[in-house]
């Protein structure tokens, strides 16, 4: 076992406070925590442990995208598994923090943070084998081009988390021969769809979406992805179906995305 001088673990607890206020809670190897009364619980350690056996254990020569990275606890779990890791996060006080992380926990050198959102993405022609993308989708004020943003980079495997309305229904879609006026389907309890959230939502202003579980299921299919597991609540693991996602060379996500003239560069610029 690793000996920690109490001299270094004092300077860790002095950065913990300097830096705080923290979201992940970080087990350093000292024993130290970030966030230890997080009123999550130990997040996001619990859901790592929910979904860590769906990941590779081994992810050597996989490159890694972490999308909403914060302080970097996904990051630094994937470069210790192997894979070159890329977090972005539009918060510099996050990426203060995540940086701060990968140097303590050992993983620096196998990870870049960039100050990026979503739709920055976009301007880069960058693919990876594996997306993190838990807990961003219901914070984007348009989260279906954040979706199909996001689907350009998968290569391999996406990671897919948001917050979710009650219930698992899903009942069929099929519209054909409908009419204009045959809209009672759109209430069936499993009939995809999302609730607006106008005003904040537990004290937060960017929670605008909640989806409900045929609504996740059928973005991710529109989008160009099949979902291969559920290994807990609110969590999707993808991979893309082969199939082009429909509108993603469509003029309206050209015009979306600035793309008129059809260019991107070849790798993430931060901004």
């Amino acid at each position: 076992m690793q000996t920690i001088a109490p001299q270094h673990v004092e300077a860790q607890r002095a950065a913990i406070a300097r830096m705080a206020p923290w979201f992940h809670n970080i087990h350093l190897p000292s024993g130290e925590q970030t966030a230890p009364d997080h009123w999550l619980g130990d997040f996001p350690s619990a859901k790592w442990k929910v979904l860590q056996s769906a990941i590779p254990e081994r992810l050597d020569g996989w490159t890694a995208l972490d999308i909403g990275c914060n302080a970097g606890f996904y990051s630094v779990e994937l470069a210790r598994r192997g894979a070159n890791v890329v977090g972005i996060d539009s918060d510099p006080h996050y990426l203060r923090q995540a940086r701060w992380v990968a140097r303590e926990m050992g993983v620096a050198d196998s990870i870049e943070f960039r100050e990026m959102q979503v739709y920055d993405l976009a301007g880069s022609a960058e693919t990876f084998d594996l997306v993190w993308f838990m807990g961003v989708f219901y914070h984007l004020r348009y989260p279906l081009l954040g979706l199909d943003i996001v689907a350009e980079k998968v290569r391999r495997m996406l990671v897919f988390q948001t917050l979710t309305m009650p219930g698992d229904d899903v009942c069929s879609t099929e519209t054909d021969g409908t009419s204009i006026d045959d809209r009672e389907m759109f209430l069936q309890p499993g009939w995809p769809k999302m609730a607006f959230i106008e005003h904040a939502f537990v004290s937060d202003p960017t929670n605008w979406w909640a989806a409900n579980h045929a609504g996740v299921e059928a973005m991710l299919r529109s989008s160009g992805f099949s979902v291969t597991q559920r290994p807990g609540h609110e969590i999707y693991i993808c991979e893309p179906n082969g199939e082009a996602a429909p509108r993603a060379e469509s003029a309206e996500f050209r015009a979306a995305t600035g793309r008129r003239n059809g260019s991107r560069s070849g790798a993430l610029n931060g901004s």
